[in-house]
């Protein structure tokens, strides 16, 4: 099979849908709150009852906020599984899935964030497959198309965004698994041993 022959808008679907079907998304069952909000470091930004964060500034719309800066700190503030999440949720995926395929305006401003592990989970799936179903409706044309005005780089081919989205999400999802991990560890064992 040469390149011209070459599924390109599968392919690119099933990079990420095969990271999350055998690597991650196993990792993510059973999320307790307690590692949802699990703060290893002091300071750490994460998401929080409205009123109750001391960072410079708290977006979202509802009952919980996200804590951020601007300017972001240098070095970047450290952040909790429920941050992450966050950002993926809204900054990855909802943001840029009202900007191409139709779906509700989203912001961190206006985000109403999760206040549980279960409800972010539910919020991540939920954008995951309107991305994916986006990005399977492109076809192979859509794929060429510039991504316009809406994005840093407006040239760009919708590929080129689909792309860089994937590597974001298998980034920051990579970085929940291993905070994750970092909890189990860090916590003592029912048995009263550390792990």
């Amino acid at each position: 099979m040469d390149a011209d022959e070459l599924d390109w808008n599968r392919t690119l679907r099933e990079q990420w849908e095969f990271h999350w079907n055998h690597q991650l998304r196993a990792r993510l069952d059973g999320l307790t709150d307690d590692e949802y909000f699990w703060s290893p470091v002091p300071d750490t930004w994460s998401v929080r009852p409205r009123g109750s964060s001391t960072a410079p500034v708290q977006v979202g719309a509802g009952d919980f906020t996200m804590d951020y800066a601007f300017p972001e700190p240098v070095p970047a503030a450290f952040t909790t599984i429920a941050w992450r999440l966050g950002h993926v949720i809204v900054g990855v995926l909802a943001a840029r899935n009202a900007a191409h395929f139709g779906a509700p305006a989203a912001s961190y401003e206006t985000w109403e964030y999760a206040g549980s592990a279960a409800t972010a989970l539910d919020q991540l799936e939920a954008q995951l497959d309107v991305w994916l179903a986006g990005v399977r409706g492109l076809g192979e044309a859509g794929l060429r198309v510039p991504v316009g005005a809406k994005e840093p780089f407006p040239e760009a081919p919708m590929a080129d965004l689909v792309l860089h989205i994937h590597r974001e999400m298998i980034h920051h999802l990579s970085e929940v698994c291993l905070l994750r991990d970092l909890c189990l560890h860090t916590k003592p064992a029912t048995n009263g041993a550390t792990r």
